[in-house]
């Protein structure tokens, strides 16, 4: 971190603490709603206007797709963009604005210069400060071709929509939108993105959708006490893209770390994996479910395997220690010492071992390789081993549907165990799959999983801690 983040944040902290966390309300926060006991119904998102023929409208058109804008800015039953999704943050609701034409209710009276300002610098037309629950900071590296394609679209491929969404109301300090030119003067880093000579052109490609409209950092990179994310890109350091917690799920890192992630899968799985949130070993789920619906699944194959390329190189090292992937786990899952040892009917010397063969068995096998694009493996499984296990205990509590894609259309889900396990079952069996089949998660506490639980009252059912 530079000493402009240092003597600003400690200068923040100081005058007003926590008071530019507004970052945690990105989008991921608010495309899904949570799961139910049916959580394979999810929230439709208004569908984009069809196509024109203006070649520049429809750059336009794919780089909102890249940007999800849909899903923060649209409510179920209205117009697209029109607005009124409301986005809980520790401070108080966040409500996304119209960013249809209409020039009273949306940005119609923008001009392009005032439009590119607010996507870069978070200034709105009238000269007030956005907050960083629109992602700025990323598309401040938007490039001048891409934002007048933007503005093209935005401006003549959106239908109009005359209401105004909802003011946004938060309670004083939080509502002075000038505290958040302190908080750009130490998180806002200005100009387009600029490409590596170092590095081939597909690379390149991949850095600025990922870094810039593609926006991943603001979900896959954790934050300071007021809330910036703690490295912009990969030029910044290791921990961008290495995984935080957002709106109450652990977003996995997105790089080579010492655990097993997306970084180390095929290209050809990780282009599956955006185009239909799911491959042979995983699946999307959370908050990353519309972000495959709405965003990634329209991307083109070439800009996906860009992406890929881009990720497969962060935090690589040739000649450091190795760490087995998810095929190699799976495919040795089989003759692992510690797959479950069926006698008799029993498990034996393994308490969360029978929890598993009571509750999971049937789909994800007691070779833990589960079914092809059907239910994921948890050999390997970058979520069972990572060292957050929120999302691991949230998925069991409460379930969670994959993506509905047009090229995999059906929403299969995990059903949620809530209901029957108590917070010792959840805890035992999570041990158990984290530390069988190769795999290297530390232990699951009791705990842990009555903290979910609690955070998902009253969506997840409250069975006793034991």
């Amino acid at each position: 971190m530079n000493a402009r983040r240092i003597i600003g944040g400690v200068a923040l902290a100081l005058t007003l603490p926590g008071v530019a966390a507004w970052a945690v309300a990105q989008k991921a926060e608010t495309p899904v709603a949570p799961p139910t006991a049916n959580p394979a119904k999810s929230t439709p998102v208004p569908a984009v206007p069809a196509a024109a023929t203006d070649p520049v409208l429809e750059r336009g058109r794919y780089l909102a797709r890249v940007g999800d804008c849909v899903s923060c800015h649209s409510v179920a039953g209205r117009p697209a963009f029109s607005g009124g999704l409301p986005m809980k943050t520790p401070f108080g609701t966040i409500v996304s604005t119209n960013i249809t034409p209409d020039p009273q209710g949306g940005l119609g009276a923008y001009t392009e210069t005032e439009f590119a300002r607010a996507l870069r610098a978070g200034i709105a037309k009238d000269g007030h400060r956005l907050y960083p629950a629109m992602p700025y900071t990323s598309f401040a590296r938007v490039n001048d071709e891409d934002m007048h394609a933007l503005f093209v679209f935005f401006r003549n491929g959106v239908q109009p929509v005359a209401q105004k969404a909802p003011p946004t109301k938060l309670p004083w300090p939080f509502r002075m939108r000038g505290l958040m030119m302190g908080w750009n003067w130490i998180y806002l880093d200005k100009g387009v993105y600029q490409p590596d000579s170092a590095r081939s052109a597909e690379w390149n490609r991949g850095a600025y959708l990922v870094q810039g409209p593609g926006h991943c950092g603001d979900c896959h990179t954790p934050r300071s006490m007021i809330g910036g994310v703690k490295s912009a890109s990969d030029r910044k350091g290791e921990l961008f893209l290495s995984g935080a917690i957002i709106d109450g799920w652990y977003a996995q890192p997105l790089r080579h770390t010492d655990r097993p992630s997306m970084a180390q899968w095929s290209s050809e799985d990780i282009v599956q994996y955006l185009q239909t949130g799911r491959t042979g070993q995983t699946a999307a789920f959370g908050a990353m479910v519309d972000v495959v619906q709405n965003s990634t699944q329209h991307l083109s194959t070439p800009d996906l395997q860009a992406i890929a390329g881009y990720l497969q190189s962060l935090g690589a090292k040739p000649n450091g220690p190795g760490v087995p992937s998810q095929a190699a786990l799976v495919a040795a899952a089989p003759q692992h010492p510690t797959a479950l040892a069926l006698r008799n009917g029993t498990v034996e010397g393994n308490s969360g071992a029978m929890v598993y063969l009571n509750n999971c068995n049937a789909c994800h096998r007691s070779d833990g390789t589960g079914a092809n694009k059907t239910f994921p493996a948890l050999a390997g499984n970058s979520v069972v081993n990572a060292r957050d296990p929120t999302s691991l205990i949230r998925l069991v509590l409460a379930g969670s549907a994959m993506p509905s894609t047009v090229q995999a259309p059906s929403p299969i889900a995990m059903p949620d165990f809530g209901w029957r396990l108590t917070d010792a079952d959840v805890a035992r069996v999570l041990s158990f799959a984290r530390s069988s089949w190769g795999n290297r998660g530390e232990a699951v506490t009791a705990a842990q999983v009555a903290k979910v639980r609690d955070s998902l009252k009253p969506v997840a059912t409250t069975a006793k801690a034991q």
